[in-house]
């Protein structure tokens, strides 16, 4: 029998998404920042929730236009994640080094990532106080996916999309593993009958 060791109280869920977050700085400065404290936390409305430290810029630009994006690299473009991720929008203008392209996003006071295939405009909606982060719920406003990455469905494939995904443990970036089978399938063959009819 294997035996767990305690780890003691760590942040150290596997895994954590790569997102890349846009704001608005002074005079419209375009910023954007990498985070991997974030998920998907309602469905009515649809809304985003993301953790930040109140030292980052992104944590002001919030604060001030109640608005931000998230946009969701490809693994094709890990190296300017990750150089987005190693320096501070404060004294650093990332869209230009990085060579990436700000689109000022029409539904919401932020901008967003053009070269990235999936973009949530979020209006800001919640702002909870937890400790050394911030927690902010934004409302998704609309959500822009490149023609490319959609399935059959008419709805992004996360193939197609191709996201890096963050292990915190690590500090360490992963791709996505592969298709393994369609949820609520397999585990069907464990329910109680009964169970199955409550279902259908």
């Amino acid at each position: 029998m294997k035996m767990k060791m305690s780890l003691g109280p760590e942040a150290l869920a596997i895994p954590s998404p790569v997102w890349v977050v846009g704001s608005y700085g002074n005079n419209e400065q375009p910023n954007i920042m990498v985070i991997s404290w974030g998920a998907i936390c309602c469905t009515t409305p649809p809304c985003i929730s993301i953790a930040l430290k109140k030292t980052r810029a992104t944590y002001s630009n919030i604060m001030e236009h109640e608005a931000f994006t998230i946009s969701v690299p490809s693994r094709e473009y890990l190296i300017e994640t990750d150089y987005v991720g190693m320096v501070s929008g404060i004294s650093h203008d990332k869209f230009s080094t990085s060579g990436l392209t700000p689109v000022r996003s029409r539904v919401v006071n932020a901008p967003y990532v053009e070269e990235f295939p999936l973009i949530m405009e979020c209006s800001l909606l919640h702002v909870l106080e937890i400790g050394s982060h911030t927690q902010f719920i934004g409302q998704i406003m609309d959500v822009k996916a490149d023609e490319n990455v959609l399935g059959d469905n008419g709805l992004p494939n996360a193939k197609k999309v191709n996201p890096l995904v963050s292990s915190a443990c690590e500090r360490a970036y992963y791709g996505l593993g592969e298709y393994v089978e369609k949820a609520c399938l397999l585990g069907g063959n464990l329910l109680e009958p009964q169970l199955e009819e409550e279902l259908d």
